[in-house]
């Protein structure tokens, strides 16, 4: 008789708490200048990468910018790591993507060609990337000890209570990041939990389910019982064309409480399709359940409107715009 050995999978997840940090007026300027500092050192190191050859190997970079990080920019070490780092995981991804370009081209999925890396990338974003326990730590009583130009300061947080009870009990940390909120004027820090899922045994999976998404429903998941669930995307599209109405409106107009708005409709928009997809996601996920789905790699090259911009009509651009989410 044979006997059949079923393997362990050991699963582990990667989460973010979002952590907002109650700093004091003073201790916001300590934020503010370290992550500006940052930002300016990611751009200095980009643009003098991007002179010298486009590598995406972090260690190379390092080699040519760290002294220069620790002067001109009175970055800590582990940042003057940090930064050169981020800027080779940035190029990498851009060449990637030129790659793939260049592929899609060839196989006449697309004639526009990737414009990515036609200049040094640029960053906006007030963000600082920190170790654990070099950078950063927690203390007791919801403290943490951020480090800054000026030395380490202790800020008190707040945030989910099943993420800081993970914190609290021990959880893998891992890198965090210092998020600044414009239009609350507060800083956030970004910390990455590793979790241990149980354990997957094959044999105790109860489902199989094929999973298919669109633009006239979002979602199509069918099981091998011939259960079927169907998810509109109707009224996601209804809001889609009411925003895009809006930012033709405000586009127009140009000002600079127009450009302002714009940013408030944007940030709108992604929250809503991110709750819609959210609660989707929700529905369809089951325990013990197999999921089966489509291949969407170079989805976009594949299906190519005909035409796009003023040579399309009014109806190819909505159909455009429907593709696009």
């Amino acid at each position: 008789m044979q006997t059949v050995n079923f393997v362990k999978l050991l699963m582990l997840q990667v989460i973010t708490a979002k952590l907002k940090l109650e700093a004091s007026s003073e201790q916001k300027k300590l934020l503010g200048v370290v992550s500006l500092a940052y930002r300016d050192a990611l751009n200095f190191t980009s643009k003098l990468n991007f002179e010298n050859g486009k590598s995406s190997n972090g260690t190379k970079i390092q080699k040519l910018v760290y002294r220069d990080l620790r002067s001109r920019f009175k970055l800590p070490s582990q940042m003057a790591c940090n930064v050169p780092r981020q800027v080779g995981a940035t190029y990498k991804g851009l060449l990637t993507k030129l790659r793939q370009n260049k592929e899609a081209i060839e196989k006449g999925w697309t004639k526009k060609r990737f414009k990515g890396l036609d200049k040094a990338p640029k960053y906006i974003s007030r963000t600082c990337n920190l170790n654990y326990l070099r950078d950063f730590s927690f203390r007791p009583d919801n403290q943490i000890s951020i480090i800054t130009l000026r030395g380490r300061i202790t800020v008190g947080y707040s945030g989910y209570s099943k993420h800081t009870e993970l914190i609290r009990s021990g959880t893998k940390i891992g890198g965090a990041k210092i998020y600044y909120s414009r239009p609350t004027k507060t800083y956030y820090l970004l910390v990455s939990l590793e979790l241990e899922l149980p354990e997957i045994e094959p044999f105790r999976l109860k489902r199989v389910v094929g999973a298919d998404v669109g633009r006239r429903f979002l979602a199509v998941t069918t099981d091998v019982e011939n259960k079927t669930q169907f998810f509109s995307g109707k009224e996601t599209l209804h809001k889609a064309n009411r925003y895009q109405i809006a930012r033709t409106t405000l586009q127009q107009k140009g000002t600079r409480s127009a450009t302002r708005r714009l940013k408030l409709v944007a940030g709108r928009e992604r929250r809503f399709t991110a709750d819609v997809n959210h609660q989707i996601s929700k529905q369809i996920v089951t325990p013990n359940t197999l999921f089966g789905l489509e291949d969407l790699t170079h989805i976009r090259e594949r299906t190519k409107p005909k035409k796009k911009g003023q040579k399309a009509s009014k109806k190819q651009r909505k159909a455009n715009r429907k593709q696009a989410k």
